[in-house]
């Protein structure tokens, strides 16, 4: 299975906190799985780190490689699908994540029932 983690998904990943749904954390460890992090979630941690929202202890880039994941750019495509989505979810960052998910047929690993609306495949929701 081709994992895209939401930014919650891989920030928790690394700090081994609990909030991750033991199904979540289950996927991400099977080593039959491809696990994927954005540009998106990459540029996520970044701008909350600037503006004091989020404390995250590693350098993102070397935290992802460290995890043996993977990551998949933001393409044109991805941009424009983002844009048309329906305003289920109004997070940017969020939307980029399912178009990315639609089109590359990943299945997004996050708890943030405001996807489910979207159709995408999820582990870790309940």
């Amino acid at each position: 299975m081709d994992l895209l983690l939401d930014t919650h998904a891989f920030i928790w990943w690394n700090a081994q906190d609990r909030r991750l749904a033991d199904v979540a954390r289950e996927a991400i460890r099977d080593p039959g799985n491809r696990v994927i992090v954005s540009a998106a979630s990459v540029w996520e941690i970044a701008i909350k780190r600037k503006i004091g929202k989020l404390s995250f202890r590693h350098d993102v880039l070397p935290a992802i490689t460290a995890d043996g994941f993977e990551t998949i750019d933001i393409t044109p495509g991805h941009a424009d699908a983002a844009g048309s989505l329906p305003l289920h979810h109004a997070d940017p960052f969020d939307r980029l994540l399912v178009a990315q998910a639609r089109i590359e047929q990943l299945v997004l690993v996050t708890q943030d029932r405001q996807i489910l609306p979207y159709g995408v495949p999820l582990i870790g929701v309940s």
